[in-house]
């Protein structure tokens, strides 16, 4: 194994981390950014009032987008995995 099999590896593993927190990660920058907007708009500054409706999102998301979390893990874990086989 040399260098550019451990920079492939190092760039797969960025891209699966990016895949997996980028849906959850947007849809709280959604919810968060309306829920500021109708903060602006409503002169509502309540401190707490962005935490609960974006930890239920975050909560849904994660439930919803499971499945596409774990088959994009597994995909990388057997790659990765049949990397090992081949060095062997």
């Amino acid at each position: 194994m040399d260098a550019t099999d451990v920079l492939e590896i190092a760039r797969d593993a960025v891209i699966v981390t990016l895949k997996i927190g980028s849906p959850v990660l947007l849809l709280a920058l959604i919810v968060g950014l309306t829920i500021s907007l109708f903060q602006a708009l409503t002169q509502i500054q309540e401190m707490t009032l962005t935490f609960v409706p974006k930890a239920i999102v975050i909560f849904l998301s994660l439930l919803l987008f499971m499945p596409f979390m774990l088959g994009t893990l597994v995909s990388f874990t057997e790659g990765l995995m049949d990397r090992i086989i081949a060095l062997g």
